[in-house]
């Protein structure tokens, strides 16, 4: 009996454990967001400098036998940590052997050691690589949490067009801006806003970039006037609903538009939609780059945002379930 005793205590034990520990894990968004619409200029700084391509010197790629690729990160240079392209030069100039550098840089992940031959070409040694250390663009922005003012942007991962990879970054801006023209979309053929943003203004700074979004902490002050109520995925359905966007200056206009297709099961293909609004087709034929983040209203809900157009039909597009962007921002 006592055996038995001791054996019951152990189980309660490991339950009262158990149901403790399952809230600490719960997500714990807000369930009113201050809703977005307007545009941004996004400005991210890599974590190390990204390498995207290889050029000859007196007609020899002298990085080849590197093992160094594009989509790599150079993170170390002689053993010395590189944020910046300022910083790799600056160890190459004060390299005493100026044949070659050891180089540490990371690969999906995972480190690797190597060295880089060094070949002087008019009066500067180079080393046969492209390289950045940070990426430009504007997008719009998705919300903002009025308690902890932590906002979401984008809908969809910052990506490096020459390597087609997700960028590893370090920290970032976000800024104000506005909308100076539209080259429309044709089908096979996505158009774009045409945007400035100053970096003067800033409105906050960018912590993390996923799959889901650019998320951080916003910084500038915020209207909380208007919140919105958050959907639970169940709660999308088929039919109308309105994106929230920007096409000219800095005005936020709301678009008509028809969920045709719910996706519960993906992590950010979710809403499949299609321009209705005559307005909206005419001043860009469609969904155009720079409308990615642009939040989906039903209900008087937000439900998601923008995050792609449908190439080869200009009209529909994607969209993310907006409590998919909240649990990777509290993450």
């Amino acid at each position: 009996q006592r055996s038995l005793i001791m054996k019951f205590k152990k189980f309660f034990l490991t339950l009262l454990i158990s149901l403790i520990i399952i809230p600490i894990n719960a997500y714990a968004y807000s369930d009113k967001l201050i809703v977005g619409g307007n545009n941004i200029g996004i400005e991210v700084k890599t974590k190390g400098i990204l390498v995207i391509g290889t050029y000859e010197i007196n007609g020899e790629y002298v990085s080849k036998d590197s093992n160094i690729k594009a989509g790599d990160y150079i993170t170390k240079v002689n053993n010395n940590k590189i944020e910046s392209i300022n910083d790799f030069t600056s160890e190459i100039n004060k390299d005493d052997d100026k044949t070659k550098i050891d180089i540490e840089y990371n690969r999906n992940g995972k480190s690797y050691t190597g060295s880089l031959k060094l070949v002087e070409s008019n009066g500067e040694y180079k080393t046969g690589l492209y390289v950045k250390d940070t990426i430009n663009g504007v997008g719009t922005l998705t919300f903002i949490d009025p308690s902890t003012k932590i906002f979401g942007a984008l809908g969809h991962e910052i990506a490096d067009k020459n390597t087609e990879s997700t960028l590893n970054i370090n920290d970032g801006s976000i800024y104000y801006s506005y909308i100076t023209g539209i080259t429309k979309s044709e089908n096979g053929n996505p158009g774009e806003k045409e945007a400035t943003y100053d970096d003067k203004l800033k409105y906050g700074v960018v912590k993390e970039n996923t799959k889901s979004g650019i998320f951080g902490n916003y910084t500038s002050d915020i209207d909380n006037s208007k919140l919105y109520d958050v959907a639970k995925k169940g709660d999308v359905k088929l039919g109308n609903a309105k994106i929230r966007t920007v096409l000219n200056g800095e005005e936020i206009t709301e678009y008509n538009i028809e969920i045709e297709k719910i996706n519960l099961n993906d992590k950010t293909k979710n809403i499949v939609f299609k321009i209705t609004d005559e307005n909206l087709l005419n001043k860009t034929g469609g969904i155009v780059q720079g409308m990615s983040g642009s939040p989906i209203i039903q209900d008087n809900k937000i439900i998601g945002a923008v995050t792609h157009v449908i190439v080869n039909d200009c009209t529909k597009g994607y969209g993310i379930f907006i409590t998919n962007m909240l649990e990777e921002a509290e993450n």
